[in-house]
């Protein structure tokens, strides 16, 4: 409501603007083109009374429907009424990341906007839409991603050499198509942890010719699904898993006086939504319990926890490091998650144990009516479905499928 009452003053304060200068320009040209700056405008109303009268009434009605709506918004949250005034919503939002790539994938010029290394995959994306326009996937030694990391890779080497992905989004194409590399290419990685939760350093690609991709320069790397602000603590207005995984468990610190809490698993997430009804696995000291939350996205201060009313913890309990989740992989199964589901082959056997369907072969239809036929990889940290289809010549296509696109799914083996 405060919202209608502010965009309904603005709207109102603008018609009399124009209907004043409307009436400006009936009396001279002079006067019109002076109208056109609002004090100016104003003066015109008081010289020309007669003609100024109804479109200054719309206009004092409009400010008293504006001032309406701004003590609303001041009532209910003075940090939002803060941000209004300040226009910081006009500013562009601030770049994440500082990659300089130079070079070319796919034959075209690469500028990724995302970047991390999780679960030892570096990633660097373009494109902020469900599939990327361009991509790159870097499958290295899986290692602790908080510590430096220097790699060099020849062509001619053959041993624990990682796995190289590139991967568009043509535009006559609903699915990204994706090439990979085992060996073959050139790549050296220097990189440096910087706090609280980046790697920053020098990356060299070079694919065979074939591939028209070429790359140097310095890149920029998140190291988990968490975002921080300018004074070191977690925005938690990002939408991540980690984000909630990081509210719930500080909220779980306050409301027990324990600082020993590990959050293993959430489930309920739905992004779209103001609201979460989610269920969470936890370790409250040494006990493992499962706890219904609802959770809210406000509007100043991100995501919350319903219903948190908690002090902090005394001082000798915050010092204890925060609450820690359990570390995650793409196919490993949570602790006390549920068993694998038993019966008939289907989309949630699949995602309840993709570890039981290793290198199986599937058929996926889309909503769209595509089909995509091909080996089982696996799920990845988003629950996307991965098959990787062999076709004649180099490399093979790999297909990334979310699970609301997915129709009908078979097991051909």
């Amino acid at each position: 409501m405060d919202a209608l009452l502010i965009l309904g003053g603005l709207l109102l304060i603008l018609v009399c603007l124009v209907w004043l200068s409307l009436r400006a320009f009936s009396v001279s040209a002079a006067w019109g083109v002076a109208s056109l700056v609002p004090p100016l405008a104003l003066a015109f109303a008081w010289r020309h009374w007669s003609r100024g009268r109804l479109p200054i009434l719309v206009g004092a009605l409009g400010c008293v429907v504006l001032i309406s709506g701004l003590i609303q918004v001041a009532s209910r949250d003075s940090e939002r009424l803060r941000a209004i005034l300040s226009l910081q919503w006009l500013q562009p939002p601030p770049a994440e990341l500082h990659t300089t790539l130079q070079g070319q994938l796919w034959g075209e010029l690469f500028k990724p906007e995302q970047g991390e290394l999780i679960n030892g995959v570096l990633r660097l994306r373009e494109g902020r839409d469900f599939f990327a326009r361009r991509e790159l996937l870097i499958r290295l030694p899986q290692g602790p991603e908080e510590q430096a990391l220097r790699l060099d890779i020849l062509p001619q080497d053959r041993v624990d050499v990682p796995e190289v992905e590139i991967s568009r989004l043509l535009p006559e194409q609903d699915l990204p198509e994706a090439h990979r590399l085992e060996h073959g290419y050139t790549l050296h990685l220097n990189l440096q942890p910087k706090a609280p939760n980046r790697l920053v350093g020098d990356l060299h690609l070079t694919l065979p010719a074939p591939y028209q991709t070429r790359l140097s320069g310095r890149v920029e790397l998140f190291t988990d699904h968490l975002r921080y602000r300018e004074d070191g603590q977690v925005d938690t207005h990002f939408d991540s898993e980690d984000t909630l995984l990081h509210v719930i468990g500080d909220y779980l610190q306050r409301r027990f006086v324990q600082p020993e809490v590990q959050v293993f698993s959430i489930s309920g997430l739905d992004w779209t939504a103001q609201y979460l009804d989610v269920h969470v696995l936890v370790k409250i000291g040494t006990r493992t319990v499962r706890l219904p939350l609802k959770l809210q996205k406000h509007p100043s201060h991100g995501w919350q926890v319903l219903g948190d009313r908690y002090p902090e913890l005394p001082v000798a309990a915050a010092a204890v490091p925060p609450p820690a989740s359990a570390p995650r992989s793409e196919n490993r199964q949570r602790p006390n998650a549920p068993p694998p589901v038993s019966g008939a082959f289907s989309l949630q056997r699949l995602q309840a144990a993709p570890g039981d369907f290793p290198n199986s072969r599937l058929r996926v239809q889309t909503v769209r009516g595509h089909v995509a036929e091909g080996v089982f990889l696996g799920l990845d940290e988003e629950g996307r479905v991965l098959i990787r289809q062999v076709r004649g010549g180099p490399g093979e296509v790999r297909f990334s499928l979310a699970t609301s696109e997915i129709r009908r799914i078979e097991l051909l083996q």
